[in-house]
């Protein structure tokens, strides 16, 4: 007869509850998290909308209603649009950081709908004759050397302010530069001969860890106000109208480069679009077909 072996086992322990412990005890301290490792001008804009929607409701984030964030929105009513959408952007963002660390019991923000904006790109792109214009007519070699690489490279503003030498390679008869870019995000892009020899001219006894494009004093790189000022310059100088700012340059860049017939991920890879579908904007904004070509008028 076989014996049935019988297996005690210990009762199991009650695994007792694991206390999370706060990640804020004040608005003060979340904001403080939400703004950490952002660029420098975002956490600026962003400390400002919170600033102004704290004022505007008057009471702490816990007790916000949806109401308020829809009330908040609708007295920014006498902006832009995209004004508007940008500053209610931040506060949605802020309060769905809040509610995710676990600071807010709900998500306020979500239910509240960001304005519906007109797309202004195909405004916003400058005929290749107008940047071939603004370059040309550039009497500094500096000045000059940098809107080329604004153009050629597409570059964002702050990416071109915080290159340093150490960041452009040799290649060849050129070069590449490693763009540091939005959210954290390295890339490579090939300069033209010509784009890398104006570059190249303007290096003098600078180091590898000197700014790419120093201000004239010489004390630094050049900020983004300064940049905005010589690319607003250019285009006076070149009698193009409109208020053109140095990412009209990087529009430029996808426009003509798709236009030229380069294929759309080679142009998202050397923009640093994070979709396909962000670059495939330029095709729509600069239709090469339309069924308006076809009617009789």
């Amino acid at each position: 007869m076989t014996e049935t072996a019988l297996i005690l086992r210990e009762p199991a322990a009650t695994a007792s509850p694991v206390a999370f412990p706060r990640q804020a005890e004040t608005d003060e301290q979340v904001i403080r998290l939400w703004l950490h490792g952002r660029p420098e001008t975002t956490r600026r804009a962003y400390q400002a909308d919170a600033n102004r929607f704290r004022a505007f409701v008057a009471k702490p984030l816990r007790v916000v209603t949806v109401g308020d964030v829809q009330n908040f929105s609708d007295s920014h009513a006498h902006l832009a649009d995209a004004s508007r959408a940008r500053s209610l952007s931040a506060i949605k963002s802020l309060l769905s950081y809040g509610h995710r660390i676990g600071y807010l019991h709900f998500n306020v923000g979500a239910p509240v709908r960001l304005p519906r904006l007109k797309d202004t790109l195909a405004e916003r792109i400058l005929a290749e004759e107008a940047v071939l214009n603004m370059i040309s007519l550039e009497p500094g070699p500096r000045n000059k050397a940098l809107l080329r690489l604004l153009y050629s490279a597409g570059l964002r503003v702050s990416e071109l302010c915080a290159l340093r030498w150490r960041d452009v390679s040799e290649r060849d008869d050129a070069a590449q530069v490693t763009v540091y870019g939005k959210g954290g995000k390295t890339r490579h892009v090939l300069l033209t001969p010509g784009t890398w020899g104006a570059v190249r001219a303007i290096r003098d006894d600078a180091g590898p860890d000197d700014a790419l494009f120093r201000s004239s004093r010489g004390d630094g790189a050049l900020d983004a106000r300064q940049v905005r000022r010589i690319v607003a310059a250019a285009a006076r100088r070149a009698g193009v109208e409109g208020n053109v700012s140095p990412h009209w340059m990087r529009h430029a860049h996808a426009s003509h480069a798709l236009d030229r017939g380069a294929a759309i991920h080679l142009v998202q890879a050397t923009l640093g679009h994070s979709s396909v579908a962000t670059t495939g904007k330029y095709l729509h904004a600069r239709p090469s077909e339309s069924s308006s070509k076809y009617l009789a008028v």
